[in-house]
């Protein structure tokens, strides 16, 4: 059957299981939402911003585990994705992006609303396409999708000009994709593994350092069987929070600059670290060059790159991380390792994670607290923002599962949070949707207010708000001072140029009214004994879309800390 490139793309989606598209119109793109026009098969979710729309395309595919997918016009439609696809790109998220293109007539003339996507984009995309002929165009899906979701996943981006979507050809969608010089590799090699199996039983002290690869390649059951059988402790980066139960017995927590205290004395004591699916990012390893100073490496990734990259590995294994730790289980064994498991739980009862309650002051840790004592038990997805909040929330929420803790970790994103609630929410109608977010980064797509209440979504919004760019504040009063230099966010022309902040303006801006102004319930929190019945009432009570605005105190810091560049057991814990 002949159809236009428009229908072709519609259609192809279809054809890839996808049921729901994040996108913002725009005059390249106007046949392409024609064709979607009245389509009982894809749900359309349009956004307030084209950013939103990429970031909530990117979390439903963290919660679906499938590919997200988001349309956006030519120029600066196109231009408003880039911080999305680069915020999938570091955490490998397979998101397939759509922009519209002008004439290919008019590529290169400086027309209106052109810009050459393909060339931005090409540093934070695992490929992208500028699609020159409709004939071409159902083989470039069926690639995109392929290449989005296979070995490593990532953001691929196809750009299609304006004719091309209004050209005709004939619909033949492809069966298989072979691509001659990209084979991702999913078995591990038997040598590899035997050597792998061979040091783990020499060694004493081992740690295994899971990431976002447990996830993606959904190896969390065979993570769990793998620490079960060997009795080997499991931390687990930003990335790979969920992938065993906050209350798993040989659990350590996340490792790094806000890890916790006893992650991180396990990694610098370790004679062995296993590291499945992560890349050793620098805010997990601090000083190269004195990270696990006595460990040797087993570091097993589907992405060959990826290994060697930072930390020399003594073995590695290029492979999947599910088909991998399938492989590892068939022979591990128990590990002769009571002492270390001893050492690292007396570490556990000196110095667990902590905080010091402080009058009627609300404590963001508290409010956690409090919300998981809420929440217990219900089929809860959690997404951050970026700052002190997303710390507190890696560190105080209790997960039971993986793609329950959304978040972006490598780029981190302010403004990513609220519309990945929403793409969460949306994946997921029935779930209990809480998004965590810092005054600023909320305001980075408090716009998306308007998506939530049209499309009637249920997400909670809970804002812990302590008027500052609390991440910066913090490392500005540890490292520069307490020069606050742009990070109060009340501060106004007639501030004097240090403040008690006594005389702020008491709410500004005022969440509540904004809540308002959008149709959706808000409440404010200011006092400590408030705390459970208004979290109560707005996440469990209320069935429709709520904000809460809780202020917390306002300096305090997000401990441990490990400062950046120092070796991750040199760990500052100074509560106050």
């Amino acid at each position: 059957m002949e159809m236009t490139g428009a229908k072709i793309l519609i259609e192809s989606l279809k054809k890839e299981g996808v049921n729901t598209v994040f996108g913002y119109p725009g005059g390249s793109v106007i046949p392409i939402f024609d064709a979607l026009y009245g389509d009982k098969e894809l749900k359309l979710i349009l956004p307030r911003h084209e950013q939103a729309g990429g970031h909530a395309a990117d979390a439903y595919s963290r919660a679906t585990g499938k590919p997200g997918v988001v349309i956006a016009t030519s120029g600066p439609g196109a231009t408003n994705i880039t911080t999305a696809l680069a915020t999938a790109y570091l955490d490998s998220v397979p998101l397939v992006a759509f922009t519209g293109q002008v004439k290919q007539t008019l590529i290169g003339t400086d027309a209106f609303q052109e810009a050459d996507i393909t060339g931005i984009t090409y540093p934070v995309t695992k490929y992208n396409y500028l699609v020159k002929d409709v004939k071409d165009l159902a083989r470039i899906i069926k690639e995109a999708f392929y290449i989005a979701k296979s070995g490593r996943p990532g953001p691929v981006l196809v750009d299609i000009p304006v004719d091309v979507s209004n050209a005709k050809c004939e619909f033949i969608y492809p069966e298989k994709i072979q691509l001659r010089t990209y084979n991702p590799n999913y078995e591990g090699h038997p040598k590899q593994i035997k050597k792998a199996l061979q040091m783990i039983q020499e060694s004493k002290q081992p740690v295994i350092i899971a990431g976002g690869g447990i996830i993606w390649s959904n190896a969390s059951a065979e993570l769990k069987e793998f620490a079960d059988k060997s009795g080997i402790p499991v931390t687990t980066t930003l990335m790979g929070l969920g992938a065993v139960p906050s209350d798993y017995p040989n659990y350590l927590g996340m490792p790094g600059m806000h890890g916790t205290v006893y992650a991180n004395y396990s990694i610098m004591d370790a004679d062995l670290l296993i590291a499945i699916g992560m890349r050793f990012d620098d805010r997990v390893t601090g000083k190269v060059d004195e990270f696990a100073p006595n460990a040797k490496i087993i570091h097993i990734d589907i992405d060959p790159a990826s290994i060697g990259k930072i930390l020399n590995a003594h073995l590695p294994i290029v492979g999947d991380a599910k088909n991998v730790l399938s492989q590892l289980n068939k022979e591990i064994q128990k590990a002769d390792i009571s002492e270390w498991i001893n050492k690292i739980n007396n570490w556990k009862k000196d110095y667990p994670l902590t905080y010091l309650p402080k009058g009627n002051e609300i404590k963001p840790q508290f409010v956690l607290e409090t919300i998981n004592k809420l929440t217990a038990g219900k089929k809860t997805i959690f997404t951050t923002e970026v700052g002190q909040h997303q710390m507190w929330s890696a560190q105080f929420l209790k997960l039971d599962r993986p793609r329950q803790f959304l978040t972006s970790g490598g780029l981190g994103t302010m403004g990513y949070g609220f519309p990945a609630a929403i793409g969460a929410q949306v994946a997921y109608p029935d779930a209990l949707v809480i998004g965590i977010a810092g005054d600023g980064s909320f305001q980075m797509n408090l716009q998306e207010l308007a998506t939530v209440k049209n499309y009637n979504l249920p997400v909670k919004i809970v804002i812990l708000n302590n008027m500052y760019l609390g991440m910066v504040r913090q490392w500005q009063e540890l490292f520069y001072d307490k020069r606050y230099s742009a990070t109060c966010l009340a501060r106004d022309a007639s501030c004097p140029l240090e403040c008690s902040g006594e005389s702020c303006i008491k709410y500004f801006p005022d969440f509540v009214k904004l809540a308002d102004a959008y149709g959706i319930k808000g409440y404010r929190i200011t006092k400590k004994e408030e705390v459970e019945s208004v979290l109560k009432k707005a996440l469990i009570e209320d069935q429709d879309a709520v904000l809460l605005d809780i202020h917390i105190s306002r300096e305090e810091n997000v401990m441990p800390m490990v400062a950046a560049g120092h070796p991750i057991n040199n760990i500052i814990q100074k509560y106050e």
